[in-house]
């Protein structure tokens, strides 16, 4: 099967007429783990997916779990990770094969009866006048009424449709008086360790300079601009001879775009796969590492705001990018024989993504639109200087960006955007953060794209952090439902926090256990408690 991002319309297909109480748009793992908790608290559900496959990312290669503080990790996405654990005879998984974490959300889909519309291409939003979203209608006319919707696409598609403030790329540090956002230069392993040449004729800056360096201005270190870091596929590779399929060639291959990597070989450093992380049963997850690697690096600038077609071309090239960086490696003769054998010991692996030649279905997309709402986490957050007074879940991995640009500098090629910035304690995720402002859209959750500066939403962007924050979506819009009229502005905040620490989330330090909540809850039922909670992490 060809590997596509949008998929032609069905010929033929009956458009759906689809009533529940929450829509999730996106069967991202945090769409279905939003879609499996609204279900657990009683609502009918749907999940409206724009492609053929479910679990986003966590599905779809990225097996090695960015984990940070295990111990901020709780609810539902614990609980995945143990039904991964059980498959595999052990305790909890977290590092694992793709297409078991697949069989665990099918599983999930399945045992809680919740709706799933593949191939539904969000075409438009009908809102009411008091600015709630009625009608969620895709490109072959099938219409998903709910009373709560929640977007849980990797782009914010939902929320942009619904006239939700958003942003994309870089703050400058003066916005938010921050000091890693914007440009930043390092010198770490992900920027080029030795000279290498930018320009196609060796040492002459007239001949133009070589695919995938930019002209664009150099900058400065934090000056803000719209550039997004890189995106990949995180390919699920082995040497095992008995699953191994070879590295294919692209249809369109332009051996040019290879040509920087191959003088950086020539100048000493191969280590493409250096970050290939084990994974059960003799696989591993392929991650870039290093100057050049499988990051398309400028590849993706137009990808956040991009229609359906443009995103066709942008993913179309991500494939041929990567599929040639391998092939390249393995085959062409100017690469030393060194280099080509230890490239050639891995392959796909040939029992993953069968449906798709092996490759992964979901371009690893890190970061597009950022919601703007009433509540911004910025790093201030992630430092701990400032907590939120309504978290509904922690994060608690380093924030971690991908480069953004590759530029010339005195002559010599260097990577932009790269850094890793370590915590000192998990931090909690404001309620605020996943609701847009009352004034935009009031029955909308967003439980991906949420409201928080670059800097920030590298530390927030993990699979795990993800899932926290749609087990907390899905919470809080059954709550909705049930005491607000459906207006997530309107939830009782103690409510909410009692509901999500009975439902084993990790908000910080606690004066009362869950249980105790509970039952205090139960004393003053339909009333508000005092939680006596301090919502600080630990």
């Amino acid at each position: 099967m060809l590997n596509r991002y949008y998929y032609p319309l069905i010929k033929g297909r009956k458009p759906e007429d689809v009533q529940s109480d929450v829509c999730v748009y996106g069967a991202t793992s945090s769409g279905i783990v939003c879609a499996v908790e609204a279900a657990r608290m009683g609502k009918s559900v749907s999940i409206v997916e724009f492609g053929k496959f479910i679990g986003g990312m966590t599905t779809s290669g990225l097996s090695a779990t960015d984990i940070g503080d295990k111990s901020s990790i709780g609810g539902l996405t614990l609980e995945f990770h143990k039904e991964l654990g059980n498959y595999y005879g052990d305790g909890e998984r977290w590092f694992f094969e793709p297409k078991v974490a697949s069989k665990v959300f099918s599983d999930w889909i399945e045992k809680y009866s919740i709706g799933l519309y593949r191939q539904q291409v969000l075409y438009k939003v009908e809102m009411s006048a008091d600015r709630r979203i009625s009608t969620l209608i895709t490109e072959d006319g099938s219409r998903f009424r709910a009373k709560v919707f929640v977007d849980a696409t990797y782009e914010g598609d939902l929320m942009a449709r619904a006239g939700v403030s958003y942003t994309i790329g870089r703050e400058g540090n003066e916005e938010y008086d921050e000091h890693f956002s914007g440009i930043h230069y390092g010198s770490d392993h992900h920027n080029f360790l030795r000279f290498v040449d930018p320009y196609r004729v060796p040492g002459d800056h007239n001949s133009g300079l070589l695919p995938g360096i930019s002209s664009m201005p150099f900058g400065h270190n934090g000056e803000g601009d719209k550039l997004t870091q890189a995106y990949n596929f995180r390919l699920c590779i082995t040497k095992d001879e008995k699953k191994k399929v070879l590295f294919p060639k692209p249809k369109e291959y332009d051996v040019e775009r290879y040509e920087l990597l191959r003088r950086y070989i020539d100048a000493g450093i191969f280590d493409v796969f250096n970050l290939s992380i084990p994974i059960p049963n003799n696989k591993a997850d392929h991650n870039s590492w290093g100057a050049v690697n499988s990051d398309n690096v400028g590849g993706n600038y137009l990808w956040p705001d991009g229609n359906y077609e443009v995103r066709e071309l942008i993913y179309q090239d991500h494939i041929h990018y990567q599929k040639g960086l391998f092939w390249f490696l393995c085959n062409d003769l100017r690469i030393p024989r060194r280099v080509r054998k230890a490239a050639n010991e891995w392959g796909l692996a040939g029992d993953e993504f069968t449906e798709t030649d092996n490759w992964p279905p979901q371009l690893y997309v890190r970061e597009a639109r950022r919601m703007r709402s009433d509540y911004i986490i910025t790093e201030h957050n992630a430092f701990g200087k400032i907590k939120a007074d309504d978290p509904i879940g922690m994060a608690s991995f380093k924030m971690d960006s991908h480069n953004c640009k590759r530029v010339v500098k005195s002559g010599r090629a260097m990577n932009e955007g790269n850094f890793e910035v370590g915590l000192i304690s998990p931090y909690g995720i404001s309620y605020r953060a996943l609701r847009p402002k009352r004034s935009e859209c009031r029955n909308l959750l967003v439980s991906i794209c949420i409201s928080a500066s670059h800097i920030a939403y590298c530390s927030i962007r993990m699979e795990s952090v993800y899932m926290i924050m749609g087990q907390s979506a899905g919470v809080a819009a059954a709550m909705a439902i049930d005491k607000t009229d459906s207006i997530v502005q309107d939830i009782s905040y103690s409510d909410l926090q009692r509901e999500l620490l009975i439902k084993g989330q990790v908000l910080g330090e606690l004066e009362q256990t869950p249980e105790e909540l509970e039952l205090e809850g139960k004393r003053t039922a339909g009333g508000e408690v005092a939680t006596g909670i301090r919502s600080t992490s630990r």
